[in-house]
């Protein structure tokens, strides 16, 4: 996890205890990027609350509180076991050494840093997707960036 995203989730685990911080980076030139989830949905109006409780944050960043969309983030072990059986691109931090394949599994998956399929298992150290050419399983440590795909 990032500095930003656990700074994120400081400022809010006592002021909004049942907002999740899906996803906290920061983008393009200064940006701060948040994603949040909420069991009864993301309105305005949790939006508007949770960037006034980040308001210090906008002294170094412009900031963007918004909902996670059809192509939310995937971040933890539990939002990949949340969705097996929809599809999802996962884009790793470089080539995978740690990668296993299935039998028959994903060809040259060593070499490649985006898989787009099936969340098909989601262990507590890695998830495997059945991508066109084959099963991979990636480790979370690899991963640099996740997302559902919209339908």
């Amino acid at each position: 996890m990032s500095a930003i995203q656990t700074d994120v989730e400081a400022r809010l685990v006592g002021v909004e205890p049942d907002v999740e911080v899906l996803l906290a980076e920061v983008v393009g030139a200064g940006t701060l990027r948040v994603f949040i989830d909420h069991p009864q949905g993301v309105t305005l109006e949790l939006c508007e609350r949770v960037s006034g409780h980040l308001a210090p944050l906008r002294e170094s960043y412009a900031l963007e509180v918004s909902s996670p969309g059809s192509e939310r983030p995937l971040t933890r072990p539990q939002h990949f076991r949340r969705f097996l059986g929809r599809r999802a691109r996962i884009r790793t931090r470089g080539p995978l050494s740690g990668a296993t394949r299935d039998p028959g599994g994903c060809a040259g998956a060593a070499s490649r840093r985006s898989f787009t399929g099936e969340l098909v298992g989601a262990s507590d150290r890695d998830v495997t997707v059945a991508a066109p050419d084959g099963v991979v399983s990636i480790p979370y440590d690899d991963i640099q960036r996740s997302n559902l795909l919209g339908d």
